[in-house]
């Protein structure tokens, strides 16, 4: 497994990237400047697992966290799918098992990224992908070992926006010969790609889960077709403001039910006072709920006994000590709140045409979804699947699905359906973190995904 304390390393530099290894190559991490002042954090892993297969070349694994302003370094690294826990202890269900791993912590301003200059935050999606590309360009276009492996950009939560953006500039840039990599697909793990059709699942779904009663149910839909009418009138930001109000009125009326399972009560959700929605900072305080459970609820599931897991303290503790180039003045997550604040003219905005794109392109789309998510809820997801355009899309909806298991105790895990090149799994069981409540199945899903050479589990 990877070492944790470094006993030397080697430090290259050449031109805007920055970059320090371990003294056994297995890990790499440094900052690439993708526009002057702007600096984004990456983190490679390279698998211990690793099978050479000439016919099947070992995969990379981009992974883009959601928020926006939440940390792939921090959450997705140390929280889901890397090689370590929270407590610094070895994850036994790590994807690296199937792929390498990198980690970026995207947009700048992200995580250990920063900005010099508050002019510099990305304000879209298309802005962040852009930003995204030249990392890939830096990182990719000097490496002939990566340029072996295909690149997979796995996302989720409000990454998958991130996700379809970056997939559609990633393909640009490799037929304009910019980009030297293959790209192998894109993931979408309960995505936020269409925030129209989130928002209209959430009453109709809680009343039939008798979390909302007829009046909880009535005053959902009355703010979620108000938000449907902003989307059609181009009112991004009333929208992302209504959105954030939708939110309190749904946890008012169903005491707290907990956005990322709704089997649960909400115990990090944060209360939204009257004062606090008549200045309208409803919306700021929903944005924090995302890294609010990740840092509370997901730590407390995670650690071990001996260790408090606060991924906070590791990241500005520990971590930042081993990695050795973070500025000073750099805080993990200093600058999250403002990534989101300047992204709230896009947050509502749906990227359904650009999983449209990438599917006529020929790109492997996948679309994975956690069964118990309130948040990105699959039937949310069903209904912008049913929106697109694709030449599939009648062959694909007709397809029948194959019921997936994983372990020994012969129980339905989840199920799949795919044509041609978009496959859909629903994940029983999981929440809107697939990879830590369902652990098993995920790991075979990315295998497949991937089409990894390493031996199945």
């Amino acid at each position: 497994m990877c070492t944790f304390f470094l006993q030397s390393l080697a430090i290259s530099v050449f031109r805007s990237v920055t970059a320090l290894k371990s003294k056994d190559g297995s890990e790499e991490w440094g900052y690439v400047q993708v526009r002057p002042k702007a600096h984004m954090f990456w983190w490679l892993y390279r698998s211990p697992y690793r099978v050479e297969d000439p016919s099947k070349p070992w995969p990379i694994i981009l992974w883009l966290q959601g928020g926006p302003g939440a940390s792939g370094v921090g959450f997705g690294n140390f929280e889901e799918i890397g090689p370590l826990d929270t407590n610094l202890r070895p994850r036994s269900s790590t994807w690296l098992r199937k792929a390498d791993l990198l980690f970026v912590d995207n947009p700048v301003g992200t995580g250990y990224s920063f900005v010099e200059d508050s002019n510099l935050f990305v304000k879209t999606d298309e802005e962040a992908a852009t930003d995204l590309t030249t990392l890939l360009i830096k990182l990719f276009n000097r490496n002939e070992g990566l340029q072996k492996s295909p690149l997979f950009i796995f996302a989720e939560s409000y990454g998958g926006k991130f996700a379809v953006t970056l997939g559609l500039s990633a393909f640009k840039a490799i037929q304009d010969k910019k980009l030297k990599l293959t790209l192998g697909g894109v993931a979408l793990g309960d995505s936020w790609i269409s925030p129209e059709d989130y928002v209209l699942s959430w009453g109709p779904l809680l009343k039939d889960l008798s979390r909302l009663d007829d009046n909880g149910l009535r005053k959902s839909n009355i703010i979620a077709q108000g938000i449907k009418k902003q989307l059609k009138d181009g009112d991004f930001v009333g929208a992302t403001n209504s959105w954030g109000e939708l939110e309190s009125s749904i946890i008012d009326n169903s005491n707290n039910v907990d956005f990322y399972n709704f089997l649960l009560d909400d115990s990090a959700s944060v209360p939204v006072t009257s004062s606090a929605k008549e200045l309208g900072l409803s919306r700021e305080i929903s944005m924090k709920r995302y890294s609010k459970y990740l840092t509370s609820k997901r730590s407390k599931q995670l650690s071990s006994p001996g260790g408090d897991g606060n991924v906070e303290d590791l990241l500005n503790g520990p971590i930042k000590k081993k990695l050795k180039i973070i500025p000073k003045n750099v805080t993990w997550g200093g600058q999250s709140e403002e990534v989101s604040n300047f992204l709230k003219g896009d947050f509502m905005k749906p990227r359904i045409n650009e999983v449209d794109e990438l599917l006529a392109k020929g790109v492997n789309v996948t679309v994975y979804s956690g069964q118990v998510d309130l948040i990105c809820a699959t039937k949310g997801t069903e209904a912008w699947i049913r929106k697109l355009k694709w030449e599939g899309l009648r062959n694909f909806l007709g397809k029948h699905r194959k019921a997936l298991y994983c372990g020994d105790d012969g129980k339905t895990k989840g199920f799949v359906k795919s044509y041609k090149n978009l496959h859909f799994y629903w994940i029983l069981g999981a929440g809107h973190f697939v990879p830590t409540d369902q652990p098993c199945v995920a790991l075979d899903m990315v295998g497949a995904i991937t089409q990894s050479p390493a031996a199945s589990n």
